[in-house]
């Protein structure tokens, strides 16, 4: 997203840039300006659930807040990786890659429902596995791809019932506008770090998988999506099903109201 954020920047948007490292924001930062745009820079590790509530609270209630992407990401890690772990003890891609998004949405609905209509873009990945729900965090039988995948399984499950829930909030109770809640997987192995650190060929540019993700911020009107590319298209199966859904809500609580049921619950690694 750092490199799409000039042209975020460029359509009058004030773009607020989150990453881990701050010599990073700071260019990223810089490049928006430079290229006539209107930019803040924040520093966090989202591996971190007290950082995220940190960064939370760093734009909760702004009047501007109106598109949330959560793009962070960690990948597959080397072929045969050790298990690792976020500062709060969960396997450390489920943490980022969901807990991480779950965690911050949650807590910027009530600022993006009161500036709505409003956008939340989760970038996932069409490369999804099933959760096995006696082992979500892979503590038994470790393997990174597994991970990623379970991950991203979570993520487009959680968003497309978030969607479900603000769809129904909209027609029952909320006086505001709409909150749309779509999904992407925006490139099939960009040529970034993490899939360098993974030993794969690259198959897809970063500017391929920054064309989909600004077409989805700028341009998608609807909710309730997944996207491979600028296509629409359908996420693994599991992400549809009420009982995995319900499982999920079971776990981390219902995001739709922010009444979270425990901690387990975005910058590139």
């Amino acid at each position: 997203m750092a490199r799409a954020a000039p042209r975020l920047g460029a359509a009058g948007l004030t773009v607020l840039l989150h990453g881990r490292d701050p010599d990073k924001v700071a260019r990223g930062v810089a490049e928006v300006r430079a290229a006539g745009g209107t930019a803040e820079g924040l520093v966090a590790d989202l591996a971190s659930l007290a950082e995220v509530d940190r960064l939370a609270a760093a734009v909760a209630g702004r009047d501007d807040l109106t598109i949330l992407v959560n793009n962070a990401g960690v990948g597959f890690g080397p072929p045969g990786g050790a298990r690792e772990e976020s500062a709060d003890g969960h396997e450390l891609r489920w943490a980022v890659n969901f807990l991480a998004p779950v965690r911050l949405t949650t807590a910027l609905l009530p600022t993006l429902t009161a500036n709505a209509p409003a956008k939340v873009v989760n970038v996932g990945s069409i490369g999804q596995a099933p959760i096995d729900f006696d082992d979500v965090e892979l503590r038994r039988s470790y393997d990174g791809v597994t991970a990623y995948r379970r991950s991203k399984l979570a993520l487009a499950a959680w968003s497309l019932d978030l969607a479900d829930d603000l769809a129904g909030e909209l027609e029952g109770r909320l006086a505001g506008g709409e909150v749309s809640v779509n999904c992407l997987h925006p490139a099939t192995f960009m040529d970034t770090q993490m899939v360098h650190d993974y030993g794969a060929a690259p198959r897809s540019t970063v500017q391929e998988g920054g064309e989909a993700t600004l077409r989805l911020i700028l341009h998608e009107r609807g909710t309730g999506g997944f996207f491979d590319g600028d296509r629409p298209a359908r996420a693994h199966p599991d992400a549809y099903d009420p009982e995995v859904r319900r499982r999920l809500r079971a776990m981390f609580g219902s995001a739709a109201t922010g009444k979270a049921q425990t901690h387990e619950q975005s910058d590139c690694r």
